[in-house]
Order: C-alpha cells, then sequence, then structure tokens
C-alpha cells in the first residue's frame, strides 16, 4: 500500500474534487469570524441539549467521572453517489455473510466442519456463547444493527480505496451523532441545503423501529419495543435516550423488567406489560444474571430463557460477538464466498494473526511500522501505533505481546485519508473513518452515509471519541438531475422542514 495520502477533497495536483467543487467555492465565500461563531453557537447547543459522553477512567478535580461533547466539525466529509452505491453492496454482502456465519455456528457448524476456520478460534473464543446454540432466532437474523468501520487508504496503484477496518455487531454505538451532526449542519447552513442534494438520514429511526418489530414473535400485531440501557452512567446514554425518544418506545433498565412463565413484561404505572421486542445496548455477560454473571444488575433475571422459548426477541442477539472478535474478522472474505459464493466486494485490511507463528515473527520484527490490537479491544484502547510509539512504548508492548500473541492481531499503518477540518490554526487536513449502520430485519437496508468520526490531532490516526476524536457529517451528494436515495422518507418530512424553517 502507498504512503501517499488520498486526500478526500484535493486530488494529488491539488485540485477540487468534482463533487466537492460547489461546496468549495461556497466555502471560499464564507467570512472566518462567522465561521468561528457558527462553531461556538453548535458548542452551545449541542451542550444544551447534551449531547456528550462519558470517559471511562477520567476524573474531573472533585474525582466524579467526566462527560465530554464530541466536538463537531463544520466541514463534511462528502461522496459521491456512486462511490456509495458500491459501498452500499458491499456493506450488505458483508453483513449477510456474517449472519449467515451466525447462524451457523450456534447450529450446523458446516464452515468449522469444512475447515475454513479452525473450530478453536470460534468454540473457544471467549464471546462464543454454548447457551445459544440450537437456539431459533427470527428470520436467522443476528446482527440487526452493525456497524461497520471503513476507511480509504491509497493502495498499490496511489488510488484511494475503501477498506473494511473492523466489523461492530454487538451494540454498535454513535448512529445518534449522525442525525445530530446533519440536523446542526441544517441548522447552520440551511443554503447549503438549498444548493445541493444531499441524501436523507432524519428517517433512520423509522428503519431502526421497523427492523426491530420484524423480530417480534410471529402473530403480533402490535409488538411491544423497548430499549434496554445499562443507566445514565454508561457513555452512550444519550444515543439510548435519543433512539427510544425518535422511535416512540420506552428506556427501560434491567429493574424494569421481570420474567413470568417464560414471558418478559415490563412494570408500568397501570401494571405489568408484555415485552416482545428488546434492542438491547448492554453486554451479553450482565443480560441475565440466572446465566451469566451472577452479579450483575443491569439485566432481568430469566431473561435468555424468555428467548429460548421463542416469546422474545433480543437485538442484536446474545452470542453475536464471536463475529465481530478481531481475531475471526480476518475470516470475513472467506465467509462471503462460502456462504454467498462471491467475491468480497470490500477488502479487509491485510491482517497478521499474532497466535501463528510466523506472523508473531513478522510482527516482533516490524512493531515501530504496525498498528496492534488486542482481539477483544474497542475504543482505541489496548492498541500499539507503532509509528506514533516511542522506543519505550513498542518495547513495553513487545513484552505484553509475547506473553500473549493469541490475544493480538497486527495490520499495516494505512495512511488514512484526510479531509479539511476546522482546528485552532484554522482549515487543515485531518485523518477520518467512516461508520454506516446496516439494518437487517426483512431486508437490509441503511440510511446514506453514516457516521465520520475524525481524529482533531494532527497526524493521529486514532478516530475514536474517547480518544479525542471528533465527528463530522456525512453527505451522499446526488446529482441534481436524479432524486436522492430516501427522498420522500425522510426529506419531505424532516429535512424539508428544517429548510422552510431556516430559510
Amino acid at each position: 500500500m502507498s504512503r501517499t495520502g488520498f486526500d478526500e477533497m484535493y486530488d494529488s495536483t491539488k485540485a477540487v474534487r468534482p463533487h466537492y467543487i460547489g461546496y468549495q467555492q461556497w466555502l471560499a465565500e464564507q467570512n472566518a469570524a462567522a465561521m468561528q461563531a457558527r462553531r461556538e453557537e453548535a458548542e452551545m447547543i449541542f451542550r444544551r441539549v447534551g449531547i456528550t459522553f462519558a470517559v471511562y477512567g477520567a476524573q474531573d478535580e472533585d474525582g466524579a467521572g467526566t462527560e465530554r461533547l464530541i466536538p463537531f466539525d463544520l466541514i463534511p466529509r462528502i461522496i459521491p453517489a456512486h462511490e456509495w452505491k458500491a459501498m452500499q453492496d458491499g456493506l450488505v454482502q458483508r453483513v449477510t455473510a456474517l449472519n449467515r456465519f451466525l447462524d451457523d455456528v450456534y447450529h450446523g457448524q458446516e464452515i468449522l466442519r469444512a475447515g475454513v476456520i479452525e473450530a478453536d478460534q470460534v468454540l473457544r473464543n471467549a464471546q462464543f456463547r454454548p447457551e445459544m446454540m440450537g437456539v431459533t432466532v427470527p428470520g436467522k437474523v443476528y446482527s440487526h444493527i452493525s456497524g461497520v468501520d471503513i476507511v480509504r487508504a491509497p493502495n498499490a496503484q496511489g488510488q484511494g480505496e475503501y477498506y473494511v477496518l473492523e466489523d461492530n455487531l454487538r451494540v454498535p454505538s454513535g448512529v445518534s451523532y449522525m442525525i445530530e451532526d446533519r440536523k446542526m449542519m441544517m441548522r447552520l447552513f440551511p443554503d447549503l441545503f438549498a444548493r445541493n442534494r444531499v441524501a436523507p438520514v432524519a428517517h433512520y429511526p423509522d428503519l431502526l423501529l421497523e427492523t426491530l418489530r420484524a423480530m417480534a414473535p410471529a402473530g403480533l400485531n402490535e409488538p411491544t419495543v423497548v430499549v434496554l440501557t445499562p443507566g445514565m452512567y454508561n457513555s452512550a446514554y444519550f444515543e439510548h435516550a435519543f433512539l427510544a425518544q425518535q422511535m416512540g418506545v420506552e428506556l427501560v433498565e434491567g429493574q424494569d423488567l421481570f420474567m413470568k412463565d417464560d414471558f418478559i413484561y415490563m412494570r408500568t404505572t397501570r401494571g405489568p406489560r408484555r415485552v416482545d421486542v428488546i434492542y438491547r445496548r448492554v453486554d451479553d455477560d450482565f443480560l441475565d444474571p440466572q446465566a451469566f454473571r451472577r452479579d450483575s444488575t443491569l439485566g432481568c433475571a430469566g431473561l435468555l430463557q424468555a428467548y429460548r422459548s421463542g416469546n422474545v426477541a433480543v437485538c442484536n442477539a446474545i452470542g453475536t460477538g464471536v463475529a465481530d472478535d478481531k481475531s475471526i474478522y480476518p475470516y470475513v472474505p472467506a465467509m462471503i464466498e462460502f456462504y454467498l459464493g462471491e467475491k468480497p466486494i470490500l477488502s479487509n485490511v491485510p491482517t497478521y494473526q499474532c497466535r501463528k507463528p510466523e506472523d508473531l515473527q513478522y510482527t516482533l520484527a516490524h512493531l515501530p511500522e504496525l498498528v496492534v490490537k488486542e482481539v477483544h479491544g474497542a475504543g482505541g484502547y489496548g492498541m500499539l501505533v507503532g509509528p506514533a510509539a516511542s522506543k519505550a512504548e513498542i518495547e513495553a508492548f513487545r513484552q505484553v505481546l509475547q506473553a500473549n500473541p493469541a490475544g493480538y492481531i497486527a495490520q499495516p499503518t494505512l495512511t488514512l485519508s484526510t479531509c479539511p477540518t476546522y482546528v485552532d490554526s484554522g482549515i487543515a487536513p485531518r485523518h477520518i473513518d467512516l461508520r454506516p449502520f446496516v439494518l437487517s430485519g426483512k431486508q437490509v437496508q441503511m440510511v446514506p452515509g453514516g457516521l465520520t468520526r475524525v481524529a482533531l490531532k494532527e497526524g493521529s490516526l486514532v478516530v475514536n471519541s474517547s480518544q479525542g476524536g471528533g465527528t463530522k457529517d456525512t453527505w451522499i451528494l446526488e446529482s441534481n438531475d436524479a432524486p436522492p436515495p430516501g427522498a420522500g422518507v425522510g426529506q419531505s418530512r424532516f429535512e424539508a422542514q428544517w429548510l422552510r424553517a431556516m430559510t
């Protein structure tokens, strides 16, 4: 892979890419003081609305946990429609194969018997749940909400190519920021949306509710859906409350639920009410103290029993994490070929599995050049970014890696694409990634785009909000003579209302 960076807005000659020309012309006309005022307005509104996240391990001067705003950048990340179409096809293919894999490993295990994946890699994986063996889930769908992290980096020919960096299938977060970023951009810059055909995202809660209802036990005309949250101290609590409110369903905690006669009920002021679908934002280990961690107060005792009886749907399914573990990631292209008989549309990043002696040897010899990740890690923690690490950090990590090689994978340090970003010194390129959200129910669908995360520190490749990253609005830009994807669903009801109100 080439080390020459790919800029989303400018080509190698510094000419503006065609899909950015209109925006660049508009940006050149803007007053710097006015743009700064809009940055401050955005921060004020986000803070007032409470769009924050908790930082685990961080404390304020009083020793309490801290909440922070996720920095929002005013310059959108723009993707032309034809690029999005190819990416969308790849996402549908990938998530379909992952769901097939999950159904297989909890039933016939054909892929293991065929030797495509070593059985120990799955059956001894910390995320594999033996309790789910033989359990029939609605539509054979396990990951109903998937967040797939995509990066663009130069390929061998120096052209920008999209790669899947990782799959998030357990409780992927960030979609609320995608929606709120769009609302903010429309509030601050209504003229931009009057001049550009930007595909809508506001209908995501409608698609999510449709997906969840489709998973309800058979025979229910009006299934009761709830969002299960660990509580207000969880880092993504804002999102849990936001999605429940947007879908018009109850936000509940484990103490609000109970199991009786293999059914789940919710305590209400009018008495118990049966729950049919649980959109859980609680990890497997804490969902049911009778089946998993006995000390958990976050779940509902007896939930697994009701789930195995088919009387309640849990989205995402219990045991889904075995498919997004980083030790399984290298096998996804083979899954696509095994289950679908197709070549992968989206490429994986080349990956060294440190449990293999030859891969470990290579990794140890090239630590300064590689990114090394814990197979169960998330949020940018437990990893080494070789080019950004000191010699002391590299040597300390070497000891950790040698002590537990099976716990790590390594990848080349991709030169992630950059996008112009407002920073304290002005506008400068910063590295970005993209997390589209894929919904799997009766069909696989998604809103155009996703959450673009940006590494605000100069030279940094770590975009996670917990590590100082920010977010951008993501535009899927249609040509002026074509209707935007989803028009008439989200555009007419939400975006158009904003435009009328703001112009």
